[in-house]
């Protein structure tokens, strides 16, 4: 189910990025981020039921948690219209938390943990747009969440729902350089995109 939960997430991250990159309306994007948001907590819930006691299955449902409950904040503040200052704080506990995540999974699973280290940047991200309002950070996030964001979702998902995870350092090293290199690429494109958008000044002799 954590699987089914990161191709949900994938879908939401695509969108929310499109959304700050002004290609998808907030309303549009609040839907998809609701009806995600409460399937990820429904799935989360099962697999707490069904794996206790087991300390992994409440670890695995607390992460499903954090997501599902950013999705449905986001989705609840776009149809609402509410600030984005409540779900901003959210995203800065939730970026805390994944370090977290990513310190305690580095032994059992190193791709897991990087994942985990590459969704606590990118909620940082989220984190500094909406709670402390860098607007210049909008269409570097923007960019993160469509390459990052799906990148490190959608091809896990898959791997794992084809019993393919990829276990030892090595495939923690390259998952590594691809999102960093994702990262980067994400800086550049928002970097010129904002400077495409930005207003022209006439000069006048």
């Amino acid at each position: 189910m954590s699987y089914i939960c990161l191709l949900l997430s994938g879908a939401a991250l695509l969108i929310n990025g499109l959304g700050l990159l002004g290609r998808v309306p907030p309303r549009d994007a609040g839907f998809l981020n609701l009806a995600v948001g409460v399937l990820q907590l429904v799935l989360a819930t099962v697999v707490a039921a069904t794996g206790a006691p087991d300390p992994a299955a409440f670890s695995t449902a607390s992460g499903i948690f954090l997501f599902g409950l950013t999705y449905l904040y986001v989705g609840l503040g776009s149809v609402a219209g509410l600030g984005s200052a409540g779900v901003g704080w959210f995203c800065g506990l939730v970026a805390v938390l994944a370090v977290v995540f990513a310190a305690t999974s580095l032994d059992t699973d190193p791709l897991g943990s990087v994942l985990w280290l590459a969704w606590a940047v990118l909620w940082g991200l989220f984190f500094l747009i909406l709670a402390l309002d860098a607007v210049r950070l909008t269409r570097v996030t923007g960019w993160s969440a469509i390459l990052v964001g799906t990148a490190s979702t959608v091809i896990p998902a898959v791997l794992g729902l084809n019993g393919a995870w990829p276990a030892g350092g090595a495939s923690a090293v390259a998952a590594a350089a691809v999102i960093g290199a994702l990262f980067v690429g994400a800086g550049v494109a928002g970097s010129r995109t904002a400077r495409a958008a930005a207003p022209r000044v006439a000069v006048h002799a």
